[in-house]
């Protein structure tokens, strides 16, 4: 899958690793390298799980269906708040809107944890083509990345269009705006979606570049639809690498500059970009429970992130796994049901650009990992549920696989039916290391980067009634593998 390939990429230097801490590529991916599995014949004998939960998970499902509380909650954060990156008022802000709403559905145990997060700012961009002819380009610069001097920089551009012809290049390199020409492959039915295979030339590319001597870097943007809409992301430059300016630039954009270049006269274009790095800034997770039974020392984890890039609302990219974790919490609360094992729901901070807020979290809760029987991310959007990765060692992947899959029957009316070995999630990183059992609740994403880290990613692109089958998907799993008799 592509995240494997991802973390590779990206390494602990950010969106990939052999260390795997990056900024996540979004679960959603995975969700498209299977087709949805057939309903489950009537005539199948129901397992024990079926038997026993049947019931439990038709009132999850109804109870999440009849309410249009997560996309009222959506909406006062998207709204409300906005997007929320790292270090800003905004997310100090949805920081507290978390925790207000988290108490106000009674919950047990609801706090807030402190974590130091990064704090980069964007600032004023501009960018244009000077020769052959003048015209304004639409960028957004990329997280880590440079500014640029006040008067900006102009600089003849180089396309290339893999990492190959970048090395070819050599010598001409050197002062030179190199522009990635690499469109990210639609998605696919069979393949899933082609961000694996591009978020290389945005995470490492411009670090790359800048070893040959470039002055800066553009990206075509990782996108399945453009209407002139710049898609951002988090870059790393590695340790020793001069950092550059980097920006993302339209799909249009990109596609132009390159045939401009073919034409054979040179191309120049004009760079100007206030980015600055910041020092870290105060921010935190946001916790809530509901306490189990009989072994409330056993956690089941139900997480998402609350941060976002700062453009659009961050609606998909994660509010809408947000709301759904938070949903599912009060929906098994409204209904009266009580685990033997305690589910927690964790807001995670800081996953855009620097997973600081899963590391402190793994950090905090040291001594409490080992009595983490599952933990689920949501961070594949509010589409429809597709289904479900688990991330476990190979010796324990089969058995809880077959586990997963059992629930997953249960949610037949939602459809989310789908149980692969994939990786879990960005935010589970340092906790499936330890030996937790990780699971990502993946969605039907045909059309998630459409808006992914855009200013398109914005509440009216998120359907209700997916959302709420979203809570009740989650719902359903967290319930029923936090009362199970075995634990998982």
């Amino acid at each position: 899958m592509f995240l494997a390939a991802l973390s590779a990429i990206l390494g602990c230097g950010s969106t990939p690793p052999p260390c795997r801490e990056a900024p996540s590529a979004p679960t959603v991916i995975v969700a498209s390298r299977a087709k949805r599995s057939e309903p489950v014949a009537a005539s199948a004998p129901a397992s024990p799980i079926e038997e026993r939960y049947g019931l439990d998970a038709r009132r999850i499902i109804e109870a999440a269906r009849a309410r249009s509380t997560a996309f009222e909650r959506l909406r006062e954060l998207t709204d409300g708040v906005g997007h929320r990156l790292s270090g800003s008022p905004a997310l100090d802000r949805a920081v507290e809107w978390a925790d207000k709403s988290l108490k106000a559905d009674g919950h047990d145990n609801v706090r807030r944890e402190k974590v130091m997060v990064p704090h980069w700012e964007r600032g004023a961009e501009s960018a244009e083509i000077v020769s052959p002819v003048r015209r304004p380009i639409a960028i957004l610069g990329l997280g880590g990345s440079e500014g640029t001097p006040k008067r900006g920089i102009e600089g003849d551009v180089l396309v290339v269009r893999s990492f190959d012809e970048l090395e070819k290049a050599g010598e001409q390199v050197k002062g030179k705006i190199v522009l990635y020409d690499v469109p990210m492959r639609p998605y696919d039915e069979e393949k899933g979606s082609g961000y694996g295979e591009a978020v290389p030339f945005r995470s490492s590319g411009p670090s790359r570049a800048s070893k040959l001597g470039a002055k800066a870097v553009l990206v075509r943007s990782l996108a399945t639809a453009s209407l002139r809409t710049p898609h951002t992301g988090a870059t790393r430059f590695e340790d020793g690498v001069k950092k550059i300016p980097a920006a993302a630039v339209s799909t249009e954009e990109a596609a132009l500059i390159a045939r401009l270049a073919e034409g054979g006269a040179p191309v120049r274009l004009r760079l100007a970009m206030g980015a600055r790095q910041l020092p870290d800034a105060p921010s935190a997770n946001v916790i809530a429970e509901i306490v189990g039974r009989e072994k409330p020392d056993e956690i089941v984890l139900i997480g998402a992130h609350l941060d976002s890039w700062d453009v659009g609302q961050g609606a998909h990219d994660d509010g809408a796994g947000c709301v759904m974790v938070m949903q599912a919490l009060t929906t098994i609360r409204s209904l009266g049901l009580r685990p033997r094992r305690t589910i927690r729901v964790v807001l995670f901070t800081n996953e855009e650009n620097g997973l600081a807020g899963a590391k402190a979290y793994a950090a905090d809760h040291a001594a409490e990992i080992p009595r983490h029987v599952l933990g689920l991310e949501a961070d594949s959007g509010g589409f429809a549920p597709f289904g479900f990765n688990v991330e476990v060692p190979k010796e324990r992947e089969a058995a809880v696989q077959a586990t997963v899959t059992q629930i997953a029957k249960l949610l037949e009316p939602v459809g989310a039916l789908k149980v692969t070995a994939e990786h879990s999630g960005a935010d589970l990183i340092p906790l499936v290391k330890q030996g937790m059992p990780g699971v990502g609740y993946v969605t039907a994403g045909e059309r998630y980067f459409d808006y992914h880290h855009s200013e398109a990613d914005t509440l009216d692109k998120v359907d209700p009634k997916m959302l709420a089958d979203g809570v009740a998907a989650i719902a359903v799993l967290a319930y029923v593998v936090a009362d199970l008799e075995e634990r998982l």
